[in-house]
């Protein structure tokens, strides 16, 4: 778990003869049509026969949701995603070029990671062979005394992360300094509810889950007898990991997941594990404290290892192993690997494309090296001027909500203000690029690329620990549909990825563009003042700054909000959790709000009337504050699978598409005025919520 990102938001062999390109039959085949540009504002998305004021989802998305189910290879199908598989497509054909016919050598170093990504053919003739060598050194744990440093070997040579996570973060109540930080883990189910809750539905999954371990072992080579016994060993192991793990709404308050201890507290904390071998192994530097953000995981961590068998244990670190590798391998591994997690789990028809899934992988991977190349082709340089545009505008028009709020104090209006001013805007794509060469890459090794890709990113990582912060690093890459908010840096990220239809046009009026990339906007903004963000300080730091008085307000309008997600329903049975999703619901309220203003200030700006108006010289019949309204909604059109749904609700800190949408107008009085509501319609009660 990335601790920093909490509280933001929404993966073969060529040759060349005579200068042309050769591609060989064991390069998977790649996509057949170019994806659509979507479009922003969408007429013929509209449901007319809907009532805005009774169901405004419906109206502003339901004949997009009608003709829009979810694709085979796909458990969730919106307007984020018709602008990611776009980005994915144009990833592609970039990756594909550089693969066939490299022209620099840092296109060469991501063209052979995705060459090698794509040669199933070579996958296929390897079997299990490229995981014999983790298997080997988990075989070689003869005494529960070495598991330390094997831990860390696993880590850092095989990218298998089991029991835990070791990361460099910065220090939340001095953002001035990175430090160590240990995060609970070692669960391969969703979220630690799958193994404890005793529905009959959860119960089912845990057999069908014991049933995928299973079977992945007997793919590697053992007996169905010692394989059933594996996954009963590697599900009673999680079970208990589950059980002294804290749940994701706990998780949400800064104080809980913050405890600094030495490395002695920590080793007392679970004495049957050698923390001294494992951080002398993982490749860490010196440190003489920690923060250890759980510190009762580690106790039932140590409890499950002095209780189990080696065999037990060997089992729990095979599986991890086989897990982490499964995409890599072979066909059958990949295949029952993808009916577990995606078909069983999430509801997913048909195995995502191998193009898609190597063109992530080396995103992921080499997300900047290969962001150089795109931006140059997907984001003109006047792209990134109008976002500054827009930002300042939606500065402004938070400034003006700050000083307005009824029920804040003048006192803690100065520190609102302040940490406003302090916050810094990064748009499109980093000023700085990571450097790649001590990364290797093998064109015939994709399982040891992934392994190699990842060590590199751990000691990119463990080489902050001690140094100044770079302020200017990035979270997401260039091509990423998303953005999202730092807590310890106070600043808001916009990748160039999401700079563009259906969030943002130049071509469009402000009203379209300020619903659409603006609300976004607002959102990454509020969320630098939700209940999370709120406990910082304009440098980042955990620190009081609202007054007692002030924060009971807040908390009194923060619990509204959650009691009112707490009844939107998803699925049958299975309402939204509004704790775990509150931080993005208060941004989502907020973001409209300082988005509108924003608009408002522009319409009064170029004496613009609150009357319908003409697009691509038709007349729609809609003012630009209904154009607002209908651009907002029309971010969160979506279908989803059930079972998607409901991992969603257990995992995802967001709330589905319609609620975005719906939850958002309703507590948000100007949408009313603008479609004519009454008060008491659905979308216009008289109890509103507002916290922002």
């Amino acid at each position: 778990m990335n601790l920093k990102l909490l509280a933001s938001c929404f993966v073969l062999s060529l040759g060349v003869c005579l200068g042309q390109s050769i591609v060989r039959s064991d390069m998977a085949p790649g996509p057949t049509l170019e994806p659509k540009q979507p479009i922003i504002f969408d007429l013929s998305a509209i449901d007319k026969t809907a009532d805005p004021c009774t169901d405004f989802y419906k109206y502003a998305c339901g004949n997009w949701v009608a003709k829009n189910p979810v694709p085979a290879d796909q458990v969730r199908w919106g307007r984020f995603n018709e602008l990611a598989e776009r980005n994915t497509w144009l990833l592609y054909s970039e990756l594909k070029a550089a693969a066939e016919s490299p022209k620099t050598p840092l296109q060469k170093k991501y063209g052979d990671y995705f060459a090698a990504c794509m040669n199933v053919d070579l996958a296929d003739r390897f079997g299990a062979k490229p995981v014999q060598p983790v298997m080997a050194a988990i075989d070689g744990l003869k005494d529960k005394k070495q598991l330390g440093a094997l831990v860390a070997e696993l880590q850092k040579k095989y990218a298998v992360g089991v029991f835990y996570g070791l990361s460099v973060q910065q220090d939340q109540k001095d953002s001035s300094q990175q430090i160590a930080t240990v995060m609970q883990g070692g669960l391969s189910l969703p979220d630690r509810s799958y193994y404890l809750a005793d529905d009959a539905r959860s119960e089912e999954l845990r057999g069908q889950y014991v049933d995928h371990v299973t079977k992945m072992f007997v793919l590697l080579g053992d007996s169905r007898e010692k394989a059933g016994a594996e996954a009963h060993s590697v599900m009673t192991i999680e079970t208990a990991l589950a059980k002294g793990s804290t749940d994701r709404v706990e998780l949400r308050d800064p104080a809980k997941r913050y405890h600094i201890m030495t490395k002695a507290e920590l080793q007392a904390l679970s004495p049957e594990y050698d923390w001294r071998a494992y951080l002398a192994g993982v490749g860490i530097g010196e440190f003489s404290t920690l923060n250890v953000a759980t510190p009762d995981y580690y106790k039932a961590m140590n409890a499950e290892i002095d209780s189990s068998s080696l065999d037990a244990i060997r089992s729990y670190l095979r599986w991890h192993a086989l897990r982490t590798a499964a995409p890599a391998l072979s066909k059958p591994f990949v295949d029952e690997n993808f009916n577990f997690f995606s078909a069983t789990l999430q509801g997913q028809k048909e195995q995502t494309p191998r193009w898609k899934r190597c063109t992530r992988s080396t995103d992921m991977a080499m997300g900047e090296a290969v962001g150089q190349d795109w931006v140059k082709q997907n984001f003109p340089p006047n792209a990134k001027a109008n976002m500054e545009k827009l930002v300042a505008a939606l500065e402004r028009a938070l400034g003006q909500d700050i000083q307005s709020l009824p029920w804040m104090s003048d006192e803690t209006k100065v520190q609102a203000k302040e940490k406003l001013d302090a916050i810094r805007n990064k748009i499109g794509y980093p000023e700085n690029w990571r450097d790649y060469s001590a990364l290797t890459v093998k064109r015939d090794d994709y399982l040891g690329d992934l392994e190699r890709s990842s060590d590199f990113e751990r000691a990119h990582t463990f080489d902050k620990l001690g140094k100044p912060v770079d302020e200017k690093e990035w979270g997401m890459t260039p091509p990423t549909v998303n953005a999202y908010y730092s807590q310890s840096q106070n600043d808001i990220n916009f990748p160039a990825g999401i700079l563009q239809p259906p969030f943002f046009d130049n071509s469009k009026d402000p009203a379209v563009n300020f619903g659409g990339i603006g609300a976004v906007i607002g959102h990454e903004m509020t969320h630098g003042f939700d209940d999370q963000g709120s406990k910082f300080d304009a440098k980042g730091n955990l620190r009081p700054w609202f007054t007692a008085e002030d924060r009971a307000k807040f908390t009194e309008r923060t619990d509204c909000e959650v009691k009112e997600y707490d009844g939107f329903q998803v699925a049958e049975g299975q309402n939204l959790n509004g704790k775990l999703t509150l931080g993005e619901n208060t941004a989502d309220n907020g973001g409209i709000r300082i988005a509108f203003q924003a608009l408002e200030e522009v319409l009064a700006s170029q004496g613009a009337a609150a009357e319908p108006v003409y697009v691509d010289g038709k007349r729609d019949g809609y003012t630009p504050q209904q154009r607002f309204f209908i651009s907002f909604g029309q971010l969160w059109c979506q279908n989803q699978t059930e079972q998607s749904a409901r991992v969603m609700v257990k995992t995802d800190p967001h709330s589905s598409g319609e609620w975005r949408a719906k939850g958002t107008v309703q507590n948000f009085d100007e949408f009313g005025k603008a479609f004519g509501c009454k008060a008491g319609q659905p979308m216009m009660p008289v109890n509103a919520c507002r916290v922002w």
